[in-house]
């Protein structure tokens, strides 16, 4: 049972939005905020009360386009607190999308909100809570469910050489094929640091292991796994150069 805030400074999106949250049976409790510093101000109170407090807060719902701080001024300042809710954006503008993901966003909702797509917001807003509350299970996590013509199938995480974002999915490559998966590459990006996975670009995320050649040509750099061959943004070259290097020097 999840406990919301629902944060717009228009107050009819807001009643609406609380209107559509409280009829979710998966909602516990849902209150509005009509700005980012009363919003920001309860989740600091709900943060500090800790997990267990009645004023606990699990997701925001957040408009983008707010008057003073923006939602996604609220998203970064969030990002620096200990155990931040999860956020999901809710915003008549498309054009934020990237950026709300690379700000680990679990959804980005467009308005007019529709029941059904808020439904299954709420649905992934659900299975990140209960993945943050459950026992940790190392064999699980060496693997990745996908589904294949109906059946779902368990992919080793050991055989994926990279992943390749597709909006709020994402595409896993192996040696034998490639699975859509509806997962960020952030959130990908997070799970798997620890396994040797990096971001080269904001599109890709790469087994350092599975590549194959470093190549630089007029100042740009890509990688090779296999047949493929990937760009590195210049935001992440210094990054991965000294990542291989280290990585050869062992």
């Amino acid at each position: 049972m999840l406990r919301v805030l629902a944060v717009d400074d228009e107050p009819p999106a807001l009643e609406e939005l609380l209107y559509l949250l409280r009829a979710d049976p998966r909602i516990r409790s849902a209150e509005g905020a009509t700005g980012a510093t009363e919003a920001l101000r309860r989740i600091g109170n709900a943060v500090d009360a800790g997990p267990d407090d009645p004023s606990a807060i699990d997701v925001v719902f957040l408009d983008i386009h707010m008057a003073g701080l923006t939602g996604l001024d609220v998203a970064q300042l969030l990002a620096g607190f200990a155990s931040p809710p999860l956020i999901v954006f809710v915003t008549a503008h498309e054009g934020f999308a990237v950026h709300a993901f690379d700000l680990k966003a679990v959804d980005y909702v467009l308005k007019p909100v529709r029941r059904e797509r808020l439904a299954e917001a709420v649905r992934r807003v659900a299975e990140q809570v209960g993945e943050r509350s459950a026992p940790v299970n190392d064999t699980a996590t060496d693997q990745i469910p996908v589904e294949l013509g109906g059946v779902i199938r368990f992919i080793p995480i050991d055989e994926i050489a990279y992943a390749e974002a597709q909006g709020d999915y994402a595409r896993l490559h192996t040696a034998a094929g490639s699975h859509l998966v509806r997962i960020p590459l952030t959130t990908l990006e997070e799970r798997w640091r620890a396994r040797g996975f990096v971001r080269i670009h904001r599109r890709h995320l790469v087994a350092l292991s599975r590549i194959d050649e470093l190549r630089l040509d007029a100042g740009s750099m890509s990688v090779r796994i296999g047949e493929a061959e990937l760009a590195v943004s210049r935001r992440h070259t210094r990054a991965l150069r000294d990542l291989l290097m280290r990585q050869g020097g062992r």
